[in-house]
């Protein structure tokens, strides 16, 4: 192994918040979400473990007694994870009723043909009974079998919404897209990734304007339970076959998930088979198989004795044994039950494995809401468990190899997910505009390099703290900050800066440009490449209003990397422990401590950061400087035309420079800043001249 990257760290306050329950029996999240029990679309976004299950139980028992609509039917991606909605007792903690499923509903369990299950929905919808569960498939089949109408006042829960999209060939969410037309079904989606792996949106701007969001964080989720005390992410890379590394990362001593590479990636050996026979020779002296739960047995080099669950094997009795000791209820408060698990595409979404403690993942997985999900394995909090790490084993790009720009690829998109992850494992930001100094006072001095607003003037005020904490929010007063004006972009702007990052982030050529571009300035990126990716995604919304939301995000982003940058602590390879972590009360706290070394925050210093530097800086300590010069030549990029509603963003910072500068940008300035204003200027000019505009119109 060449080198480490451990890209985020975040430490918990312990506060068993998220795991107290009300009268009714409801944690926090399940609370927030049943007090919205009443909307007719309802999108739960919410993380692995926090109760998202029980919370739809609590929902579709009140809209079919309550709300006078005729059933329910739950919609779970595979079989596995309709045992989330199985027979629930309620009322013991407090709730008003029971959750209870007639086994001949529950089609997750049924050992029939989907045209069986098919059938089965068709009757369902004919019975008295009330709530139905099944695969994302069968209902699709069934959708097209009894059509929309079939399904009139009824209730749709969709699971693991992230697999809905907004793309028409994708059957789901076309026929979901039906159903909100028709208008005549309350729909109840849930998701703790509304991230998809491709470009496409889950929901269309309009459709999912029809939702009303509930958001329950991973912040507030991890900082609310009672054991789990911190979570590392790491990218570590490797020269070679990635089996003699796996012990550089792997700790035998930890409960571990173990995903191997895909077989069509450059980390595979192409013999999955050999790869876990490898790996088990790595972990100690094959001992034989327990003849109860298919487990394997090793003799580990410490002398103690692993138990390693193998769920690459194909064949389907030795599979079918080994889930069913996985999910033998009985060992589930076991942490001896299993120590280490080795999978390919299992154990993955909906796995619910409390005593996991590492997401070891070798390659890069496509999917950004992959990773989310992986990562999800290890936030289970348990008993005695007070670290959770998610580590991403990968090829070190090799500019002699024929796959160099593969390994590149998956580097950046590595880089790309853990930048992601900050946002999704950080605390909600709220962005609030910095009061003026003082009454009337207006901005002053000049903007020297970036252009936008102007700099200064707005004065660190002597009653707003840069900083404050109120309920889970860290609210953070920015200078020059535009306020969203409409009360959708206000939503935006609290509810789905996220989605809006990860677009940014999901687009390799803004990776790209950040980290090896050294005639980029980051208002390309964070001027730009936001506002493109924002005008895209609300196209509806005012230009001030896209505005605001582009500097929220913008705020969102780079103010993590700025924290992140003064959290340069030293970690253990082997453990990922942080050296320092028990300084560190929370990710809270690393804010403070930041907006108290900057004295004043203001939007032009924000959009001033590349949004990557910090990676490349933390890439660089890791990989030789030959080598990242290769990288380097290989993305090199060229920069691209000036676009026409790229110009109408450059036109509109060159007027604001006039206002500051009292003059037009030049296009033979030495700022290179200036010299693209002026160009892009030149460029709206001839655009205009052209008609270019008015064809939009």
């Amino acid at each position: 192994m060449t080198g480490m990257i451990p890209t985020v760290n975040v430490s918990y306050a312990v506060t068993g918040k998220s795991k107290k329950t009300n009268e009714l029996g409801m944690r926090p999240m399940q609370e927030r979400a049943y007090a919205k029990r009443g909307e007719q679309y309802l999108l739960i976004k919410s993380p692995p473990a926090s109760g998202k299950s029980r919370a739809l139980m609590f929902i579709a028992l009140d809209k079919v007694t309550n709300q006078g609509l005729k059933q329910g039917i739950i919609v779970v991606p595979e079989r596995s994870i309709g045992a989330s909605f199985g027979n629930t007792d309620l009322k013991k903690f407090g709730f008003w009723a029971d959750w209870r499923v007639e086994p001949k509903w529950n089609l997750c369990d049924a050992a029939i043909t989907e045209s069986g299950k098919v059938a089965a929905v068709g009757k369902f919808l004919k019975s008295t009974d009330q709530f139905l569960v099944c695969t994302h498939a069968t209902f699709r089949f069934a959708v097209d079998k009894f059509g929309a109408q079939a399904f009139d006042d009824r209730m749709i829960a969709i699971d693991e919404f992230h697999h809905v999209s907004a793309n028409p060939e994708n059957k789901l969410g076309s026929q979901l897209k039906g159903l909100l037309e028709r208008g005549k079904v309350h729909v109840v989606a849930m998701t703790g990734s509304y991230f998809r792996g491709d470009s496409d949106a889950v929901l269309t701007p309009e459709d999912e304007a029809k939702f009303t969001t509930v958001t329950y964080t991973y912040y507030e989720q991890l900082n609310g339970y009672e054991y789990l005390k911190s979570l590392s992410i790491g990218y570590y890379f490797y020269d070679g076959s990635y089996v003699d590394s796996i012990l550089n990362v792997l700790n035998p001593k930890e409960r571990t998930i173990i995903h191997i590479p895909n077989v069509n990636s450059g980390e595979s050996t192409k013999d999955k088979y050999k790869e876990v026979e490898q790996i088990i020779g790595m972990l100690g002296e094959w001992q034989g198989v327990d003849p109860d739960t298919g487990f394997q047995f090793i003799r580990s080099k410490t002398g103690s004795l692993l138990k390693v669950a193998d769920l690459v094997d194909d064949d389907p009795v030795k599979r079918s044994r080994v889930l069913s000791a996985l999910k033998d209820p009985t060992e589930a408060n076991n942490r001896d039950h299993v120590h280490i698990i080795i999978a390919l595409g299992m154990a993955k979404e909906g796995f619910d494995w409390i005593w996991c403690e590492h997401a070891l993942t070798v390659g890069y997985r496509d999917s950004l809401t992959e990773v989310v999900q992986i990562i999800g394995r290890a936030t289970r909090d348990a008993p005695g468990k007070t670290h959770a790490r998610f580590t991403n084993l990968i090829a070190e790009p090799d500019a002699s190899q024929e796959n160099v720009a593969d390994a590149v690829n998956d580097t950046l998109k590595a880089i790309s997910a853990s930048l992601l992850m900050e946002q999704v494992l950080a605390p909600r930001f709220e962005f609030k505009p910095k009061p003026k100094k003082s009454p009337g006072e207006e901005c002053g001095g000049g903007r020297e390099q970036y252009g936008g607003h102007a700099e200064g003037g707005m004065g660190k005020s002597e009653t707003t703290p840069i900083v404050e904490v109120k309920d889970d929010r860290v609210v953070v007063h920015i200078s020059g900050l535009r306020a969203p004006k409409s009360e959708e972009a206000k939503t935006i702007c609290r509810n789905d800066i996220s989605e809006i990052i990860a677009d940014f982030l999901q687009d390799k050529r803004n990776a790209e440009r950040g980290m090896f571009d050294e005639n980029m300035m980051p208002a390309e990126l964070t001027v730009l490449e936001m506002a493109r990716i924002v005008r895209e995604r609300y196209p509806h919304l005012s230009d001030g209003d896209q505005e605001a939301v582009r500097e929220h995000a913008v705020s969102a982003l780079n103010i993590l990397q700025e924290v992140k940058r003064t959290q340069d602590l030293p970690y253990d390879v082997k453990t990922d422990l942080n050296v320092k972590m028990t300084m560190n009360t929370s990710f809270v706290d690393s804010v403070k401590r930041y907006a108290l070394d900057v004295r004043e925050l203001n939007i032009d210093m924000i959009e001033a950061i590349n949004p990557f530097e910090e990676a490349y800086s933390i890439l660089s300590k890791t990989m030789n400087e030959e080598r990242l010069r290769q990288i380097a030549a290989l993305v090199k990029t060229k920069r691209t035309k000036i676009t026409p509603e790229d110009a109408k963003i450059y036109a509109r910072r060159a007027v604001e420079f006039k206002q500051v500068h009292k003059r037009l940008p030049s296009p033979t300035a030495q700022d290179p800043w200036e010299a693209l204003l002026a160009d892009g200027a030149r460029a709206f000019v001839r655009f205009k001249a052209e008609g270019v505009y008015d064809q939009k119109k």
